[in-house]
Order: C-alpha cells, then structure tokens, then sequence
C-alpha cells in the first residue's frame, strides 16, 4: 500500500490548509490575475498554466464538495473573468492618465522597452483586436491595456474588446481545465495527489518569477555595462506611443510604415 502524498510533507496537514485556504486560494488567484492584466509588472506571473490549474482544482473529486475554493467551477470562472476585465480596465487607466511617461523607465527586471515594442508589433497588425488576442499572449497582455491608454484608444471600444478578451481568456482557460478534469481518471489523480500539486504549482510560481526578474536584470546590467542605453528618455518614450488610428485601420498604419521605410533611407536607423 502507498503512502499519501502528505507523508511526503509531514509538518503539514493539507487537508486542513485546503479547507482553510479556500476562498483565500481563490482571492489569490484573482490577485494574480489582476496584476498579470492591469499592472506592468504582471508578465511576470504564469497566467495560462494558473487558470487552467484553477479549473482543475475546481473538480469536487479533488476536495468536495466543490473543489478546492469552496466555490463550484462556474463562480471561479465568473471572479477570475472579473479579476481579468477589472484589470484590464486599471491598466488601460493608468496608461491613459500617465502618458508617454510611463514608458520613461530604466531597462530592469520589470520593464524593457523590447517588450512595449513587441506589443505595439501586435497592434500594428490586429488593431484594437490586439486586447482580445493578447489575452492569450503572455507579455503582451500585460502592456497592451496600457499601451491602449496612453494612444487613446477609444474607451468604449477598448472596454467592449477588455470585456470579451477577459471572458474568453479568464472564464474561457477556467472551465477548458475543469474540463480536462472531468476526463476519466485525471479527477482521482489530482484528488489522490492535489497537496502535492499545490505544493508544486506554488514552488514553481516563485520559481518561474525569480528566475525571470534576475535574468532580465542581469541582462539589463550586462548592456549597461557594455555602454548601450539602457534608459527611455522623454523623446524615445513619444515614439513608443501608438498613433491612434492603429487601433482602427491597422492595415493602412502598416502599409503607411513600409512606404515611409522605403522612401526614407535613415528610417531603419532610427
């Protein structure tokens, strides 16, 4: 006969930090959710691999009688979906009352002006459909609500396009991993192993972030060292702003940026 996996964590009674944790683990995972979509520094969080383990902890075999959260699946769905559009809302707010300015940072381990250029790539292509898709894009979805702000996109449009990004990225990701726990023998396997799990997926978050801010530190200090620029300037943060209507005729904004490429030999220096 084998052991529980609690053996593995003696000094731990799972089952009771489970029950006590419940709605706290669910307030987290919002938090998370939150962050990764309306605060820069959120890329840094493993949204997808959160949601879709969100689902799966939802399954009542796993701890009834409703999952992990206390909560059947459809309410973690709907409070993750709300933690996502809330956030989305915040980012493009603080995008749109700060300016170029916020773009006006030190290379670190929480911005890089590569990761602003590689969202506005995604708007120069989709448009405003870019809030939708970058749901599903990790990065991008952390600075493309705030890119929207600071080229004022249209509120409106911006909110529609947040509402069913969050819908389909928060709910949608939530209840595909409840689903995946419904397949036979993935429910007994995370009710047979779900402290191990926790453990795990906690071990993993903290290291996945760790890991990332100290290589993206070590790589902004490495170019500091080497001379290059590490610092966005006044100047340089108002060319990283998008003009407005790229959110509307993406098409035409590209086309515009591959003539004026052609036309102007000193473009690809700048």
């Amino acid at each position: 006969m084998h052991p529980h996996p609690a053996a593995l964590i003696p000094f731990l009674d799972p089952a009771a930090i489970i029950d006590a944790a419940g709605p706290w683990a669910l307030l987290v995972v919002c938090g998370i959710v939150f962050a990764e979509t309306g605060l820069l520094v959120g890329f840094l969080l493993p949204g997808d691999t959160l949601l879709i383990m969100a689902g799966l902890l939802s399954n009542p075999i796993a701890h009834p009688p409703h999952g992990v959260f206390g909560v059947n699946v459809w309410i973690v769905g709907l409070l993750i979906g709300l933690a996502a559009f809330l956030g989305g809302e915040v980012g493009y707010l603080i995008g749109h009352k700060a300016g170029p300015k916020i773009f006006e940072r030190k290379e670190s381990g929480f911005f890089s002006v590569k990761n602003v250029e590689r969202t506005n790539a995604f708007f120069e292509r989709f448009g405003g459909l870019t809030i939708i898709l970058a749901r599903f894009v990790p990065i991008v979805r952390t600075f493309a609500p705030v890119a929207a702000g600071v080229g004022h996109m249209n509120k409106w449009t911006y909110t529609l396009y947040n509402f069913i990004g969050a819908v389909l990225w928060g709910f949608g990701l939530t209840v595909f991993g409840y689903g995946i726990s419904l397949i036979p023998g993935v429910g007994d396997f995370v009710a047979e192993y779900i402290d191990v799990i926790l453990l795990v997926a906690v071990l993993a978050t903290v290291a996945f972030v760790a890991t990332h801010y100290v290589q993206q530190r070590r790589k902004a200090r490495r170019a500091a060292d080497a001379g290059e620029d590490v610092e966005t300037d006044e100047d340089e943060a108002r060319h990283l702003v998008l003009d407005h209507d790229v959110f509307e005729h993406p098409e035409r904004h590209g086309e515009s940026a591959r003539h004026h490429g052609r036309d102007d030999p000193d473009a690809s220096a700048r």
